[in-house]
């Protein structure tokens, strides 16, 4: 217990600390110029009924919003420090699906910072425009450059990249999906500064995790991490429905039997950036098998208590 107090207050006078030099200097802003949107018909994303004029203010044509998580049992890259969320589900990203669910990707190559893409053209078929590699500094840096040591703080404990290193994940995550988002476009940004729009989807993709705490909806329902207990499909789907409105994908690995994915679908009231998210029904049929479905608990030594100190 004395430990814990010496390491209490050290928090402590370390946030004391970032009080006083935050009242020195404020942070530069990354948040989009929306005031032509305050002219424009207020409507649910895919829900419109006349064409959307300002694709600042709607995300368009990608309006079916997707919130997607995952559940690994390790991260492969643990002796780098790399650990699991205790009690969490982990951030995949925010993508921008049309509203029929097919989708594009890596639609701004001049916005491009996966060092490896994938797929590696941006159809994803040989005969597509080939994405290239990205070999500049990590978009870590760019949160970095903004300031902004509590996003990437907050990223580093729950948006965790299996069998790569998080920056990497999470350039990939920009640059295939967000590019394909027009709420991100560098136009909504007056006097744009280099990399806030980067910055400004870190910021939304955390908010909409937010949104879907996967983890203890389950838990709420019974759900819980298991070597040995199995349940059904309709257990998990009916967990998450019953606290959301809508079915989730539920995404299976080892045949079927693996609990290790959900997406949220969602249709945006505004921007994907503050608007309302209002849930709808998957457009994707679950890769999970009825039953026998195995939600296993992570390697102990592959995860970490995140919520008390940094």
């Amino acid at each position: 217990m004395a430990r814990i107090a010496r390491l209490f207050q050290g928090v402590v006078v370390a946030a004391l600390f970032a009080v006083v030099v935050a009242r020195q200097f404020s942070l530069p802003s990354t948040i989009p110029s929306l005031t032509s949107c305050l002219t424009e018909p207020v409507f649910y994303s895919c829900e419109n009924t006349t064409t959307i004029s300002d694709a600042c203010c709607s995300p368009t044509p990608g309006g079916l919003v997707l919130q997607t998580q995952f559940w690994d049992t390790y991260t492969g890259l643990e002796k780098q420090g790399q650990l699991l969320p205790r009690n969490s589900w982990t951030i995949h990203g925010l993508w921008p699906d049309f509203c029929d669910g097919s989708f594009t990707q890596y639609c701004d190559l001049s916005r491009q910072y996966d060092p490896t893409p994938s797929p590696n053209t941006t159809n994803g078929l040989p005969n597509g425009t080939v994405v290239p590699s990205y070999s500049g500094p990590g978009v870590d840096t760019f949160i970095l450059e903004f300031g902004r040591i509590d996003l990437l703080d907050y990223m580093n404990k729950y948006w965790i990249s299996q069998g790569s290193p998080n920056k990497d994940f999470w350039a990939h995550e920009f640059s295939k999906h967000a590019t394909c988002t027009s709420t991100f476009d560098v136009a909504c940004y007056e006097n744009y500064q280099a990399h806030e729009d980067v910055v400004n989807f870190f910021d939304t993709t955390v908010r909409a995790f937010q949104m879907f705490p996967t983890f203890d909806m389950l838990a709420a329902a019974g759900i819980v991490p298991s070597n040995s207990t199995t349940y059904t499909l309709s257990q998990i789907q009916t967990a998450i429905k019953i606290q959301t409105g809508a079915t989730p994908f539920v995404g299976c690995g080892g045949n079927g039997t693996v609990l290790n994915e959900m997406w949220y679908f969602a249709h945006v009231l505004g921007t994907e950036q503050y608007g309302h998210f209002k849930p709808v029904e998957s457009t994707t049929d679950s890769t999970c098998k009825n039953s026998g479905i195995r939600y296993l608990e992570r390697t102990p030594t592959s995860e970490r208590e995140v919520r008390v100190f940094p």
